[in-house]
């Protein structure tokens, strides 16, 4: 890793200077030598400076001089200090100016290899720990939202970034417990209209009047029971979001009724003639096929084109199973803090079931897991024999779905590392990459 910075010498004695660079090259470290502090200065700020070594007496600026200004410029910056006898309290003053060390004429150049050795060191692990704030602060982002590393979720993340802030109306596809709401939500904290509501409606088993006074609301005598005026959904979600789940069972005298809005932008409650402009984004979420669905005419087809603009697919728990450890340790988490107890450590064998599993109930089921874990209570899929597993499987789907997680999981270990997890299984390294290849890791 040092061959990513530079070492600066600065030192207007030509002797000294060459001593020190000859010194530090013999080390391997990469090395840029200047007579004067200005000189420096247009060095500095390029990035690639890692240590700087000065001297205390330099023609114009001095090196206390250039400590200050190395402070401002890059806080993290470790300078070195070389002085002379006389100079030590030059050099108290550079270290509370913020000057890392200081090295007092005459030096061995052993001496000057290990002071800089140490300087890089500490340099590289501020590096790290700002790499790892800006992770830590990434992931309470869209990655802390939609957490995966899988392709897929890469993949979905990326989408959703790219479309959150223009106007359309976005149609949401995945089988249940995949997150369409989360994917949703994320449409809707990403964009521009993040400070006002976000209303989510699932349109799945709901009689008819009761979703039309729920979508468009109504005034007050317009039917049986409706006292007073009520604001429907679609209004409430005014500069915000509106997010309707399971669209694919909405009614077909609902469908037009939508459809007039989306094109129209304005709506009427019931019970009244007088149209009310709407300015919210509509996001549909499906777990059926919208265009077969509207080629059997079970779904309207100029609804499906008109919420059609953008498709997210998100995909199935078991076709991103390099995300589960991850969600795991995620949900346990949360677990966690929600029931006051220990997060749990999670066995080789028990990440291995994980892994093989097949996820019918998808992330939602994953969750159910996590809870139950922490719980200590039983769960099929941590436990026992479940049906996803056993099922009609022959004895090679069922041998190759459990190497498939077992490989998964010690990848996930060993954080991608293909050659400590061969270490790991005790295979050689091609015939592990031969395995991960056809399982598709």
């Amino acid at each position: 890793m040092s061959k990513e910075f530079s070492i600066l010498v600065v030192e207007d004695d030509p002797h000294v200077r060459l001593g020190c660079v000859q010194a530090l090259q013999l080390a391997d470290l990469h090395v840029e030598a200047v007579g004067s502090a200005e000189d420096a200065l247009t060095l500095i700020g390029s990035g690639r400076i890692g240590v700087v070594v000065t001297d205390m007496r330099l023609p114009k600026a001095d090196g206390l001089s250039l400590v200050k200004l190395c402070h401002q410029t890059d806080a993290s910056l470790p300078v070195i200090m070389i002085t002379g006898h006389g100079d030590v309290n030059l050099a108290v003053e550079a270290m509370r100016s913020g000057a890392y060390d200081f090295i007092t004429k005459p030096f061995a150049s052993e001496l000057l290899v290990e002071v800089v050795h140490r300087a890089l060191e500490r340099r590289l692990l501020t590096q790290e720990v700002s790499a790892l704030r800006q992770q830590l602060a990434h992931r309470s982002g869209i990655e802390g939202k939609l957490i995966g590393k899988s392709a897929a979720m890469q993949a979905v993340r990326k989408l959703v970034l790219d479309v959150a802030e223009s106007p359309v109306d976005i149609l949401i596809r995945g089988e249940t417990g995949c997150g369409k709401e989360l994917v949703a939500q994320a449409l809707h904290d990403f964009s521009s209209r993040r400070d006002a509501s976000f209303v989510a409606l699932n349109c799945g088993g709901m009689p008819d009047n009761l979703l039309d006074s729920e979508l468009f609301g109504h005034e007050a005598g317009a039917f049986t029971g409706a006292q007073k005026r009520r604001v429907g959904k679609i209004e409430f979600a005014q500069g915000g979001t509106l997010f309707l789940d399971e669209v694919e069972s909405m009614p077909m005298g609902m469908q037009i009724k939508l459809l007039r809005v989306l094109q129209e932008r304005k709506l009427e409650r019931l019970g009244s003639n007088q149209a009310i402009a709407v300015d919210c984004r509509v996001v549909a979420a499906s777990k059926d096929d919208l265009l077969l669905r509207a080629q059997d005419n079970s779904f309207r087809a100029d609804l499906y084109y008109r919420l059609n603009v953008v498709t997210i697919e998100l995909p199935p728990l078991r076709e991103r199973r390099d995300d589960i450890p991850m969600l795991m340790a995620h949900f346990t988490l949360l677990a966690a803090q929600r029931f006051g107890k220990q997060q749990p450590l999670l066995s080789s064998a028990q990440l291995s079931r994980l892994m093989a599993h097949n996820w019918p109930g998808n992330v939602r089921e994953l969750r159910n897991v996590a809870d139950c874990l922490v719980l200590g209570v039983r769960n099929g899929v941590l436990d026992g024999k479940d049906a996803s597993e056993l099922g009609e499987a022959s004895l090679s789907e069922a041998v190759d779905r459990f190497e498939r997680g077992l490989i998964a999981a010690e990848l996930a270990r060993q954080g991608g590392n293909v050659a400590r997890c061969a270490e790991a299984l005790k295979v050689a390294k091609t015939t592990l990459h031969d395995k991960i290849k056809r399982h598709g890791l």
